[in-house]
C-alpha cells in the first residue's frame, strides 16, 4: 500500500455520520470535498512525552503533528486547521517564552484559527496580547468582551473560509472564567452566555454568511454531570451548529458524538484529548447542491 493509499484510508476511521438536513441515501461523490483537523489543549507539549515508562512515553510532540498535517495537505486539496484553546501551560517552554514558541509553532503549522481556553490567561492579557504578534491566525472568541482591555480589538467572533467553493463559518466560545481565573489575569473581560452567543452566531453564519458549514470552537468542556454549559448542552440549544470541536475537559473520543440539536438535527461533537496526543479529522462531502453532506471521522495518533 502506497502513502497515498493510506493517508486515504485513515480518513474513514470509524464510518460515516449524518449532519443536518440530509440524507444518506445518495453516494457519495468526491466532487467537492473539506478535511477538517483539529487540536486541542496541547499545553505547550512541544517536544514528545518523556520516554519515562508512562502510558504516554514517546507519544505526541509537535514535529510529529507538523509531519502528519504535511502528509495529509499532501493528498487533500481542501484542509482547515483549527484549535479549541489552552494552548499555553503545562511545560517550561511556557514558563521560559510565555508563549512565543507555540504560537510560532502554530503559524509554521498554518493553523486557519483558533479559540481561547482559560490557561492562555495564565501570562496575563498583556501577555496573551504580546504573543499574538507571533501568530498569522485568528483568535476566534464570540463571547469574551474584551473592551477596556488589552486584548480589545486583538479577537474576531468568526471567521468565514472560502474552500473551493465551500463557505466555512468558524467561531469560538469560551468558558467561564470567573472562579477559574485569577481574576487578575482577565481583567474587565466580560463573560457573555455561550448559548446565547453561539445560537446567535449559528444563525448569523447560516443565514446573513450564507455557510454550507457552521463550526464552532469551544473550550466549555465536552459534558458534566451539573448544568454547567457543555458542549452537549450547546449542542442540545442550538438550531444552525453543525460541528462543535471542543476541549477543556482534556476528553479523549475515539469518534464524534452524535447530538440532536433544538429542531431534531445532528450536531456532531469531537475533542482529541490533551498534550498534542491526537489530531482530529474529519473529511465533509459536499457532493451536488441538495445531495448528501456527510463526514467520515478518524482521530488520528500523533
Amino acid at each position: 500500500m502506497n502513502r497515498r493509499d493510506f493517508l486515504g484510508k485513515a480518513t474513514v476511521g470509524t464510518g460515516l455520520l449524518l449532519l443536518p438536513r440530509l440524507s444518506a441515501a445518495h453516494p457519495v461523490r468526491r466532487a467537492r470535498r473539506l478535511t477538517i483537523l483539529h487540536t486541542n489543549d496541547w499545553h505547550s507539549r512541544i517536544d514528545p512525552f518523556p520516554d519515562d515508562g508512562g502510558r504516554n512515553a514517546n507519544q505526541g510532540g509537535a514535529a510529529r503533528r507538523a509531519a502528519l498535517i504535511a502528509d495529509i495537505r499532501s493528498v487533500e486539496e481542501e484542509v482547515l486547521l483549527l484549535d479549541s484553546g489552552d494552548i499555553f501551560q503545562g511545560t517550561p517552554y511556557f514558563n521560559y517564552f510565555l508563549g512565543e514558541v507555540e504560537m510560532k509553532l502554530m503559524s509554521e503549522m498554518g493553523y486557519d484559527a483558533a479559540t481561547i481556553g482559560n490557561h492562555d490567561f495564565d501570562g496575563g492579557m498583556e501577555n496573551l496580547a504580546t504573543q499574538l504578534q507571533h501568530a498569522n491566525f485568528p483568535l476566534l472568541s464570540a463571547n469574551y468582551d474584551f473592551t477596556g482591555t488589552p486584548l480589545a480589538g486583538r479577537t474576531e467572533p468568526y471567521r468565514v473560509f472560502d474552500k473551493g467553493g465551500i463557505r466555512v463559518g468558524v467561531f469560538g466560545l469560551g468558558i467561564e472564567l470567573a472562579g477559574l481565573v485569577p481574576e487578575q489575569l482577565y481583567g474587565a473581560t466580560t463573560y457573555q452566555d455561550p448559548i446565547h452567543r453561539g445560537n446567535e452566531m449559528g444563525r448569523y453564519l447560516r443565514t446573513a454568511e450564507k455557510c454550507d458549514l457552521v463550526v464552532c470552537l469551544s473550550h466549555l468542556g465536552f459534558r458534566y454531570r451539573d448544568e454547567k454549559v457543555s458542549d452537549v448542552s450547546l449542542a442540545t440549544a442550538s438550531e444552525h451548529i453543525d460541528i462543535i470541536l471542543g476541549g477543556h475537559t482534556h476528553t479523549f473520543l475515539d469518534q464524534p458524538v452524535t447530538v440532536a440539536n433544538a429542531i431534531g438535527a445532528p450536531t456532531i461533537i469531537n475533542q482529541v484529548g490533551f498534550g498534542g496526543l491526537r489530531l482530529g479529522r474529519l473529511d465533509v462531502a459536499f457532493p451536488k447542491k441538495g445531495e448528501t453532506r456527510c463526514v467520515a471521522c478518524s482521530n488520528l495518533h500523533v
